[in-house]
């Protein structure tokens, strides 16, 4: 089990007196990435550019050493990548720190654990320490544990926030992490005033939120290479899970893997990172040929239809998305997943996360886009950079 957490939550029983609210932020907080999840984003990046991480300072800042599978996967590909340096921060309280029993400073005897404080973890080389001629995870292991001073602890008890972790933020080239879901407006704020390279994990409803979708407009954040459809599970502390399994609500929150319970999200990864999924062009067809040999846009009364109150057409589907338009088009934020700045522009969403969004498209009245009178998910507005063919029609 993981961790990648650096704000402090609440995790006692998430019954009696506290409420649902609290539940959920507390559940959302304390998710705890796999290794295979992080493995598969990061080396899709190299397989683009392979030079990725190479003398650079990676950071994550929410993440506990030895726990934290971000740590473990940075550490133990250290030259691999190529790393300058890698450096991560726990926090007061961790409530999953030590449970390997990696550093003594965790351990009161007796199998009885001390809290955990904050600590710093800095790694500038990884030798073979094992001297089985290779490094790895267990040459970073044995070198925690033989050398104390590679740790040091924070006085400000590891908050993203506090002036210690903004102090090695500023130090690093590239953070990589799963920040506290609950702030995740303030730690993108953050990353965006210092100017960070940043490969993070985020719930997918963030796209809208009014503090991120401008910079996805504006290409200062975008999607990371794991589809949005990837059913992300997570590591979560055993009183959650317990929790979780009396819900009895499996499939929604959770499910249960070869007898482990893992909190399941819907989540995805933003970055500013380059990568080639990216840069791969929608195949299209016309309007009229969708209409012949697409199935979906045939059982779809409200396809290519004019919104009631926003200047586009509806496209409920990204494989619906016609060539031959020029105008505006409203699409399924999941079409994110296939943006291609090259071959569309974000115009702006529909208002119901702030006005401003839609760029001068909304007629005005209800936030939410009307087809008939009737309310549409949120959407997307795009247009192409090249139609094939001018249609506004």
């Amino acid at each position: 089990m993981s961790l990648d957490r650096n704000v402090p939550v609440d995790t006692r029983s998430l019954s009696g007196n506290r409420t649902l609210s609290n539940a959920k932020k507390a559940k959302q907080d304390e998710f705890y990435t796999q290794y295979v999840d992080i493995q598969k984003e990061v080396e899709a990046y190299l397989e683009f550019a392979p030079d990725t991480f190479r003398d650079k300072v990676v950071y994550c800042n929410c993440d506990d050493p030895f726990e934290s599978n971000f740590f473990k996967y940075f550490a133990s590909n250290f030259k691999k990548l190529g790393l300058k340096k890698l450096i991560t921060t726990s926090y007061d309280g961790s409530p999953i720190a030590g449970q390997q029993a990696l550093f003594e400073e965790y351990n009161e005897g007796n199998g009885k654990r001390k809290k955990p404080k904050a600590l710093t973890v800095q790694l500038t080389e990884v030798k073979d320490w094992t001297g089985d001629g290779a490094t790895g995870i267990e040459d970073v292991e044995l070198f925690l544990k033989q050398t104390p001073h590679s740790r040091m602890p924070l006085a400000g008890g590891g908050d993203f926030r506090s002036d210690e972790c903004i102090a090695l933020l500023k130090q690093s080239d590239i953070v990589v992490t799963n920040p506290p879901f609950s702030l995740f407006r303030e730690y993108v704020a953050q990353l965006v005033e210092h100017e960070k390279k940043f490969l993070i994990i985020g719930n997918k409803n963030a796209i809208t939120y009014k503090e991120i979708f401008p910079l996805i407009k504006e290409n200062k954040l975008w999607m990371g290479v794991t589809p949005m459809g990837t059913d992300m599970l997570f590591d979560i502390p055993k009183n959650i899970a317990a929790a979780m399994l009396n819900s009895g609500k499996r499939g929604s929150s959770y499910r249960v893997i070869n007898g482990k319970v893992m909190g399941r999200s819907t989540s995805v990864w933003f970055t500013n990172l380059d990568h080639g999924r990216r840069h791969e062009k929608l195949k299209l067809m016309t309007m009229e040929d969708n209409r012949k040999f697409n199935a979906k846009v045939r059982k779809s009364p409200t396809c290519y239809q004019p919104y009631d109150n926003y200047d586009a057409i509806e496209v409920p589907f990204t494989d619906a998305i016609p060539s031959d338009h020029d105008g505006a088009m409203g699409v399924p934020i999941t079409f994110l997943d296939k943006y291609n700045p090259d071959q569309f522009e974000i115009l702006g969403a529909t208002e119901s996360e702030g006005r401003g969004f839609s760029n001068g498209l909304w007629g005005g009245g209800t936030a939410q886009a009307l087809v008939n009178y009737q309310r549409v998910y949120k959407r997307i507005f795009i247009r192409h950079r090249r139609p094939a063919k001018g249609n506004k029609t």
